[in-house]
């Protein structure tokens, strides 16, 4: 099961019905991914000009069909058929797959992740009988607040909005204790029908393809929500401060940010070695720990990045996603098999 499958199970689960008449689109958009440090390094040497430049991929819908490729891969949606037609784009061949075999294959994961949960469960080892030490509690800040900056994208005018999601030590300010950032910047344009017609669809198409599971999914969800009240108070933050930001985005760049503790930059560098064998860390405190160690670590090996930036912060990773192209009509050639294409 592939992440835009999953992806689209997210949103029926989120908004579970959809009476939207289908209409006509056509859209470009590319999308980048950027990792920083000597992972970027090697994704950009093997990802070549695609990881360098972002993949451009063009979709379109019409009816109950939509298709989206870019220069390697290709995927038809047809919801009459119930048929999932992956394109491969090089060697212009395609495979097909039915609802059934998808449901099939998604049956089949949630099985296996909740018998390999048991089994994990019942293999745990009884914890020693000795004092624990106190765990760090985690707060999440969010906010969403209009920058002032315009610019026009696939000509239409759009407005820049910045969400800023913290995750930092209870009590404690991000840069006294460490934590995580990620922004969000989101240019919007007055809303546009045609590009909510691609969300539409990929409800449309999850509803017919998940529709069984999304009642059995949404419960779990919604248990999982509850154990951690931070995500509650996030969530609900999320949904009143989102109110502000009306209309379409036309681009969003995702910047994941770690701000390290201000004692991981001290004394670390001489214990590097004795920390190579250190365990995987096994909740958010030793995630956040590790990453400050390493940080400080490599500090002096890294190149200085943004001056703007807050001390003893580095980007982790950035993702940007904009859309290059709108237009409001579809033929039937737009969303058919590519002439000359042949099944695997």
């Amino acid at each position: 099961m592939n992440r835009r499958h999953l992806a689209s199970l997210a949103a029926a689960i989120a908004v579970c019905a959809s009476t939207a008449l289908i209409a006509d689109v056509k859209t470009q958009e590319r999308t980048r991914v950027q990792f920083e440090g000597g992972l970027g390094k090697i994704v950009n040497f093997f990802g070549g000009k695609a990881a360098r430049e972002g993949i451009v991929s063009s979709v379109a819908v019409k009816g109950d069909r939509m298709i989206s490729i870019n220069d390697t891969t290709g995927e038809l949606i047809d919801l009459k058929e119930e048929k999932v037609y992956q394109l491969d784009m090089k060697k212009k061949t395609y495979t097909v797959v039915t609802f059934a075999e998808m449901r099939k294959q998604m049956e089949d994961a949630m099985a296996k992740a909740k018998k390999d949960a048991e089994q994990a469960r019942a293999e745990q080892p009884k914890p020693e009988s000795k004092p624990s030490e106190p765990q760090k509690e985690y707060e999440i800040d969010f906010s969403v607040k209009e920058t002032g900056r315009t610019k026009q994208i696939a000509g239409y005018d759009t407005k820049e909005s910045l969400a800023t999601i913290v995750v930092r030590e209870k009590g404690k300010k991000l840069e006294e204790a460490g934590g995580m950032v990620m922004d969000t910047s989101l240019w919007m344009a007055p809303e546009i029908a045609a590009l909510k017609e691609l969300q539409d669809f990929r409800i449309r198409y999850a509803q017919q393809v998940y529709g069984p599971m999304i009642a059995e999914a949404a419960p779990n969800m919604a248990q999982a929500i509850a154990m951690y009240p931070q995500m509650q108070e996030a969530m609900a933050k999320f949904q009143a401060e989102g109110k502000q930001m009306t209309g379409t985005p036309l681009s969003t760049e995702m910047k994941f940010q770690v701000q390290a503790p201000p004692q991981s930059a001290e004394g670390q560098t001489q214990q590097s070695e004795a920390k190579k064998d250190e365990p995987p860390p096994t909740s958010v405190g030793g995630l956040l720990g590790g990453i400050g160690r390493r940080m400080a670590r490599k500090k002096e090996d890294r190149p200085a990045e943004n001056p703007d930036a807050a001390p003893g912060r580095a980007t982790i990773m950035t993702s940007t996603s904009e859309t290059l192209q709108v237009a409001t009509s579809a033929t039937d050639a737009d969303v058919a098999i590519p002439a000359g294409f042949k099944q695997k």
